[in-house]
């Protein structure tokens, strides 16, 4: 009789076990149950949702003036070539701008924003420039060798003429990046430059036979060097009238 009562209670518990795994069975089309569904919806708001909160009806809202966020680095400045200049003056490059590090990642971000205008070693051929856009001024020569690197700073954080403004794209981090990669293509250019300078310096080398010198005459008539002082020129020939002896048995023309 036990026996008996213990089987049935089995075989009751086993037929609810099944009936609560079928109606617990997973539905692909509805959310499963909510034990706790405080955890689930915040009464927090959403950045973009409605808020009656403010006054303005935004949950977002924008910082006080003035505010500076944490690791910024401000410094007040327009567009203004004015502003520019003082950039110079003022600006110090907040990396080593000898770091291969730091010019191995200023590679990289010329690369994605400079090149297609300024070309890969700044000489202003670039793609963009290929197809009909201005040139920009090459970078290893000219103003921006002369230029202070706060000067460059604010020329990509503004703009100037018909460059765009990269504060947006570029981090300040990154445009003191780009100008150490830039000082890096200047530097390089530099031993090129000097090459041609040096030989127009110089001059090129006199040939064998070349060292005669001819003195000007009158009406572009030229006497050789080493002839007496006075001597008349040919002015047909160039020669010297004093160096042409006569020819021995030639008649001499009567004088009237």
């Amino acid at each position: 009789m036990n026996l008996y009562r213990v089987n049935v209670g089995l075989l009751v518990l086993l037929v609810v076990t099944l009936a609560g795994a079928w109606s617990l069975r997973t539905d692909p089309t509805r959310p499963n149950w909510q034990w706790m569904p405080d955890m689930v919806y915040s009464p927090a708001y959403d950045s973009f949702r409605p808020n009656p909160n403010f006054a303005n009806g935004q949950t977002l809202q924008a910082p006080p003036r003035g505010t500076i966020a944490r690791g910024q680095v401000v410094w007040h400045s327009t567009a203004a070539p004015e502003d520019a200049l003082r950039a110079g003056q003022e600006l110090v490059a907040r990396v080593n701008l000898q770091d291969p590090a730091t010019i191995e990642r200023g590679a990289e971000v010329y690369r994605v924003y400079c090149q297609m205008c300024h070309g890969p070693q700044g000489m202003g051929d670039g793609t963009v420039a290929r197809r009909g856009y201005p040139p920009p001024p090459p970078l290893p020569a000219g103003k921006s060798v002369e230029m202070r690197d706060g000067q460059l700073f604010h020329i990509l954080t503004y703009g100037q003429g018909s460059m765009a403004p990269y504060a947006s794209q570029i981090s300040p981090p990154d445009r003191w990046n780009v100008i150490a990669y830039v000082r890096k293509l200047q530097a390089d250019a530099r031993p090129a430059a000097a090459a041609p300078a040096e030989a127009t310096t110089r001059g090129p080398a006199a040939a064998p036979g070349e060292g005669t010198t001819e003195a000007p005459t009158e009406e572009g008539a030229k006497v050789p060097a080493g002839a007496p002082a006075g001597a008349p020129a040919d002015k047909a020939t160039g020669e010297s009238a004093a160096e042409t002896p006569p020819t021995v048995g030639e008649d001499k023309p009567d004088r009237p």
